[in-house]
């Protein structure tokens, strides 16, 4: 379940780093994640808006719904657990799915695919730290 959870983790920081950086914003410089070299906090930062929905959700679904199951992991001598191709596949498939999904974003009150869900909110935050918006509104999932 953590190597699971950890995989798609990873592919929403990357998402979420890749949209801070499209709209001009630093992805190492957080506010609640430490700095730290080779960490980018503030991806982390707002991935937290996107976990529970987006990651865990989709991760329980696989797991509930039999897509991938125990036999699709390996423990290797080091102790790691490493996923097979296969499995691999089936996650990168459903996490490309989900993003397709479409949402009401509750801020801007518009129809959007939750795959760009990131590049909302880093906007928003943008906008928010060069003084166009009063507060940044976060991403709340109902």
């Amino acid at each position: 379940m953590n190597a699971l959870l950890s995989c798609i983790y990873t592919l929403l920081a990357h998402d979420v780093a890749a949209a801070l950086s499209a709209v001009g914003l630093d992805p190492q410089v957080g506010f609640l994640h430490a700095e730290r070299p080779g960490r980018p906090s503030l991806a982390l930062d707002i991935m937290e808006e996107f976990r529970p929905f987006l990651a865990d959700r989709l991760t329980l679904s696989l797991v509930n719904l039999k897509q991938v199951q125990g036999s699709g992991f390996r423990k290797t001598e080091s102790g790691a657990v490493e996923m097979n191709d296969e499995t691999r596949k089936t996650v990168l498939a459903a996490y490309q799915k989900r993003k397709q999904e479409e949402i009401q974003h509750p801020y801007i009150n518009e129809t959007v695919a939750i795959g760009i869900l990131p590049h909302v909110q880093a906007l928003l935050l943008a906008r928010h730290l060069r003084g166009d918006l009063d507060g940044y509104p976060p991403y709340l999932w109902k």
